[in-house]
C-alpha cells in the first residue's frame, strides 16, 4: 500500500507551510462549521489534553471546524480544546516577522528544547482567544520547532521565527493545560484577567457556568 500524501510539502525535514496558503485554508474552512471559543476558567483549558490515536475522518472534519472557528475569531492559531475538544491538534495561519504566511496543523505536538545559543528572547506583546480582549507582555523565544504529526499520521515537524515561533509555543502550551497568562507573574495576570472582565469579546464564546 502507498504512503499517504501529507497535504503540505516537507523540505529538510520541515512542512513547507507557506505556499498555497490561501487555498488550503479555505478549502479547510469551507469544509468546516465555526464553534464558539472555551475561555479561561473552562476545566478543557487546564489540563493536558488526550494524544490523538485515530488519523479519520472526525479528525479531518475537527481541523476543519477549528480553521473555520480561527477565521471567525480572527485569530492566528487555534487550539482544540479552545472550542472544547480535549485532544492535542492545533491549526495555524500566522505570518512571522518577515510578513510571510503561514498555514498548517499539527497532532500531537512537542515543543522541542533549545540549545542555548539559540535562546533569544523577544519580549513582545501576547494575547489569547480564551482570554478575549486581554493583552501582556511575555518573554519567548525567537525560534521554535514542534515536532508531530498531520491527519494522515505522518511525522512532521515545523518550525518558526518571531511571531510565528510565538504562535508555535503559545498553541502547543495549550495542549498540554497552560494559557499565556499562567506564564505571567501575579500582578501581570491579574490584570490580563481584569481586562477580560472589562471587555467584550468579538466572537461567541461558552460561558463558564
Amino acid at each position: 500500500m502507498a504512503q499517504q500524501e501529507t497535504d503540505e510539502q516537507i523540505n529538510d525535514g520541515f512542512v513547507v507551510d507557506t505556499e498555497d496558503c490561501e487555498a488550503r485554508e479555505l478549502a479547510h474552512r469551507e469544509r468546516g462549521t465555526s464553534r464558539p471559543i472555551t475561555v479561561v476558567g473552562n476545566p478543557v483549558l487546564h489540563r493536558e489534553c488526550k494524544d490523538v490515536t485515530e488519523f479519520d475522518e472526525k479528525l479531518a472534519q475537527l481541523i476543519d471546524d477549528m480553521f473555520a472557528s480561527q477565521r471567525t475569531a480572527e485569530g492566528v492559531g487555534l487550539a482544540a480544546n479552545q472550542i472544547g475538544v480535549d485532544l492535542k491538534v492545533f491549526v495555524y495561519d500566522c505570518m512571522d516577522d518577515e510578513g510571510v504566511r503561514h498555514v498548517g496543523h499539527v497532532v500531537n505536538p512537542v515543543l522541542q528544547d533549545l540549545p542555548a545559543d539559540r535562546r533569544h528572547l523577544d519580549d513582545s506583546n501576547e494575547g489569547c482567544l480564551s482570554v478575549p480582549t486581554a493583552y501582556a507582555s511575555l518573554a519567548r523565544p525567537d525560534y521554535a520547532e514542534v515536532h508531530g504529526k498531520d491527519m494522515h499520521g505522518n511525522d512532521i515537524k515545523v518550525r518558526g521565527t518571531g511571531y510565528f515561533a510565538r504562535c508555535l509555543q503559545h498553541e502547543t502550551d495549550h495542549l498540554y493545560g497552560f494559557l499565556y497568562i499562567d506564564k505571567l507573574s501575579k500582578r501581570d495576570r491579574k490584570d490580563a484577567l481584569r481586562q477580560m472582565a472589562e471587555g467584550t469579546p468579538r466572537y461567541p464564546v461558552v460561558p463558564n457556568d
